[in-house]
């Protein structure tokens, strides 16, 4: 897991903060004001879609894993009900409106960087549209379970095996 940047200065004062035990744990500290860094965690959605017994993937178009397939996903927006991310998710990168039925589970491991702290994943199932790729995948297909591409990430292999 990488490590997280944190602010050198107090966002309220300017002033330098400084490590101490606050509520639990060492966290930034604004000895002027008080002011207190909590670091809000990263927060993704996925969705599962099943259909005639086949999967569908979308083919990533950026690093990391670039090339590998993954399930339609991405963040959550500030103020973004996430059932919504999802849907939303799911519409930019395969050109399909899906209805959400329920939440599969939820992945807490940060793989890289960039990415989420927890990964909420849905199941759902397609309203309508086109498959087309779009947004940042490359392609989007559906995929049967005996014939899948190279995943990306290991919450990607995760859900597939647990669902």
């Amino acid at each position: 897991m990488s490590k997280r940047v944190e602010p050198k200065y107090c966002v309220r004062c300017g002033n330098a903060v400084k490590q101490q035990a606050s509520y639990g744990q060492v966290r930034p500290v604004c000895p002027s004001c008080g002011w207190i860094y909590f670091a809000d965690p990263k927060v993704a959605v996925g969705v599962f879609v099943e259909k005639d017994g086949e999967i569908l993937l979308v083919q990533r178009s950026f690093n990391p894993h670039k090339g590998k397939w993954s399930l339609p996903a991405g963040f959550v927006n500030a103020g973004e009900d996430p059932t919504e991310a999802a849907r939303r998710e799911c519409l930019e990168e395969t050109n399909l409106n899906v209805h959400v039925n329920r939440i599969l589970d939820i992945y807490a491991e940060k793989e890289h960087a960039g990415g989420a702290d927890f990964i909420i994943v849905y199941q759902a199932e397609v309203v309508d549209g086109a498959l087309r790729a779009a947004d940042d995948a490359a392609d989007a297909a559906w995929f049967s379970r005996e014939k899948l591409p190279e995943l990306a990430f290991d919450a990607t292999q995760y859900f597939l095996k647990k669902f």
